[in-house]
């Protein structure tokens, strides 16, 4: 069923030659994109477009590899099964608002239709046109809408049951993102306490190092102080030599 539903919207986006890529592209582990085209049957450049088509919506996701002996790069891809369904419930809403909108349009409004064109019209263009067709110059008939609203609740309800199953395949795949995410939070906090756990080690290694090899430094001697003596003698004997 997942498989059908992911089909569907690349041929949405993609065209229905497309959908085949499907069964190649994987949620879990990278694709080379030489082996798609291998397996399809189709040229690298024919594989990459139909890609870049359903890339641009976010429906796939991609990695690139340098070849070291060939120097260009490879592209690897993978399916983004959670965002491809989201887009087809999207798709689907928008489907569901365009019938309400026919339906009621069919309830209120009067149209008018030509039996041998099948050209129809709206009352107001009708009206315009004098209520005859414009290809053939018949007189315009009033249709009867009954069988037109019939058909469109009975594509309603189609729509809301394809609907439930897309919602339900949503909730699954959150649910397996939800045990992902959960499971990698967990992965990082055991990372983290396992570090935590190693510096305290290394802390109180280092710490025990510090206690056993403390250093007994010498006290340094005092400095003694020196005494000067003042000279003042021979200063007066230079005095008085000079006054001589």
């Amino acid at each position: 069923m997942l498989k059908d539903l992911l089909k569907e919207v690349v041929s949405l986006v993609a065209g229905k030659q497309a959908e085949d890529i499907v069964d190649l592209l994987d949620e879990q582990k990278y694709i080379n994109e030489f082996v798609i085209a291998k397996k399809l049957n189709l040229t690298i450049n024919q594989v990459r477009n139909i890609l870049y088509k359903v890339s641009d919506y976010g429906l796939v996701s991609s990695i690139r590899k340098k070849d070291k002996k060939k120097g260009w790069y490879t592209y690897f891809w993978k399916i983004e099964i959670l965002k491809a369904l989201e887009f087809l419930k999207e798709n689907m809403l928008k489907k569901m608002d365009n019938i309400e909108h026919q339906i009621k349009s069919r309830e209120t409004k009067r149209f008018y239709v030509c039996e041998r064109c099948h050209i129809e019209l709206n009352e107001e263009n009708a009206l315009l046109n004098n209520f005859t067709c414009n290809e053939c110059g018949s007189l315009l008939v009033l249709k009867d809408n009954s069988k037109m609203i019939r058909d469109l609740r009975k594509s309603r309800e189609k729509l809301e049951r394809d609907m439930a199953v897309v919602e339900g395949e949503i909730m699954k795949e959150r649910g397996k993102e939800e045990k992902k995410r959960a499971k990698e939070i967990k992965k990082a906090e055991k990372i983290k306490k396992a570090e935590m756990a190693k510096r305290k080690k290394q802390r109180k290694i280092l710490s025990e190092k510090s206690k056993g090899s403390k250093v007994k430094f010498k006290k340094k001697p005092k400095k003694t102080k020196k005494i000067f003596r003042p000279r003042r003698a021979k200063i007066k004997k230079r005095s008085k030599k000079k006054k001589r």
